[in-house]
Order: structure tokens, then C-alpha cells, then sequence
């Protein structure tokens, strides 16, 4: 397979959806769409505040490694298991994001910090 191609599909479909949840964001909490944890559906302020960070940091995060994963296609000119890997990596890294920014925030049932 064209490494490019490659990109395209995993990177490339991670960039679709990033931009997806940032313009459709979910409104109320659900169990089927949205960064969803069992402390961001403890209240509505918790999972407005996790999903708008979250949809930013995937937004960002998704981008780098898009244009990262193609780079290393060009370059590189045969990958195999490096355009996943950085998927994944994106999405530990907006996860661990979203929850230190939860910790800083809100406490462990969801209240808002002074």
C-alpha cells in the first residue's frame, strides 16, 4: 500500500473526526458520543468543560500528528506500524490532558474548585 495512502486513512480519518466532535460537540450528556468518563457524567458543567477541552486538544493534537505521520511517509517512503502508533499517542496525550485540566478544576464528585 501507498504510505501515503496509509496516512490518509489512519491519521487522515483521525483529522475527520477530530474536526467532527469539535464542530458537533455533544449537548447533553450521553453514553454513546463525547469524552466520555465515568466523572464527566456526574454533571452537565463537568461534561461541558471536559468535551470543549477534550474536542480542542484532539483538534490540535490530531493536526500535529496528521502532518507529523505524512512527513515521515515522504521521507521515510515505507512505514508500517508509525502513522497508528502516533494515533494512539494523540489520543493518550488528550486524555491525559483533559483529565489534568479535570484535577485542576473539579474535585473527585464533580464540584467546582474556588
Amino acid at each position: 500500500m501507498n504510505p501515503i495512502y496509509y496516512v490518509l486513512s489512519v491519521n487522515g480519518l483521525l483529522l475527520l473526526l477530530s474536526g467532527v466532535f469539535y464542530l458537533f460537540p455533544p449537548k447533553k450528556i450521553n453514553s454513546w458520543y463525547g469524552y466520555r468518563t465515568p466523572r464527566t457524567m456526574e454533571n452537565q458543567e463537568v461534561w461541558d468543560f471536559a468535551n470543549t477541552f477534550f474536542n480542542k486538544q484532539f483538534l490540535l493534537y490530531s493536526v500535529i500528528s496528521f502532518v507529523a505521520a505524512l512527513i515521515l511517509a515522504t521521507v521515510a517512503g515505507k512505514i508500517s506500524w508509525q502513522p497508528i502508533a502516533i494515533m494512539v499517542m494523540t489520543l493518550g496525550v488528550c486524555v491525559i490532558k483533559t483529565e489534568q485540566e479535570l484535577n485542576k478544576h473539579f474535585d473527585k464528585e464533580g464540584k467546582k474548585l474556588k
